[in-house]
């Protein structure tokens, strides 16, 4: 199920007492100055300590039940990826497992706990409209690489080279071995020789690969395209596309770590 799926089915729970919904959003960003400390465990414990009191006080022993069902797995959640967590997190929990949404993810998030027979996702929706499903496309001379990324978190990585002798583009995974694509034999031309080569095809060799982007986009339904290179290459590899690009970077980033990229491009 995808992103846009779960928010749907989220928006449609409507539970009934005693049975409710905990709606946490938890800042857990290392780099937060008031989160030097770790001061999360601390929210995180204030926040359903204050939930778990209000409940022994009201009498309700049903309520009180499944919330403290409910809070067993938001701290089996979230100690067991205590050593993997990213800058917050935002969980949705029932009692009777009706609702479960439990997400790491690499955007700033506002700690707030709500105990409701709805979900509260305005929060998330916020987060989803500032980082929709997008495409950052990285271009650099005879290389391209694509990252997929939602929510700040990178979904998939797609590199791609032009072998000079064929002149077509190659994909590879991160773990293969990159293609010879600088020669016969695996020989590199001369640097000037390279460039020349460059500067007078690279029009006619991004116009080949602009439909491989265009079905990419299409096929995993991106709602936005960045494209990040020097000037001219992200300018000519933009007009080949026939998917809108939403922002152009005259950013040279091919080589960058991929969440680097996205905090500098897309944050």
């Amino acid at each position: 199920m995808n992103f846009d799926d779960q928010l749907q089915k989220l928006e449609k729970v409507q539970l009934q007492r005693p049975a409710k919904v905990l709606s946490m959003y938890l800042n857990t960003d290392p780099s937060d100055p008031e989160q030097q400390g770790g001061e999360w465990k601390i929210h995180l414990k204030n926040g359903l300590n204050q939930f778990e009191s209000y409940l022994k006080e009201s009498g309700d022993k049903q309520e009180l039940k499944n919330f403290q069902t409910v809070r067993g797995k938001v701290e089996r959640f979230v100690h067991g990826n205590e050593q993997a967590l990213k800058k917050g997190i935002v969980l949705f929990a029932s009692a009777d497992e009706q609702v479960w949404f439990a997400e790491r993810l690499q955007m700033r998030i506002q700690t707030d706990f709500y105990w409701e027979e709805t979900p509260v996702i305005d929060q998330l929706k916020e987060l989803r409209n500032k980082f929709p499903k997008s495409g950052i496309i990285l271009v650099q001379q005879n290389q391209v690489k694509v990252i997929e990324a939602e929510l700040g978190t990178i979904l998939e990585t797609k590199h791609y080279e032009l072998d000079l002798d064929t002149e077509d583009w190659r994909e590879y995974t991160a773990e293969q071995k990159r293609p010879m694509a600088m020669g016969k034999g695996g020989k590199d031309p001369s640097r000037d020789s390279f460039n020349e080569r460059v500067n007078a095809n690279q029009q006619r060799w991004y116009k080949g690969i602009a439909p491989k982007l265009d079905k990419l986009a299409k096929d995993n339904a991106w709602d936005r395209i960045y494209l990040v290179g020097e000037k001219e290459e992200a300018k000519d590899i933009e007009s080949y596309m026939n998917k809108e690009v939403y922002q152009v970077e005259g950013k040279n980033m091919l080589d960058h770590e991929e969440m680097k990229v996205i905090e500098r491009v897309v944050a």
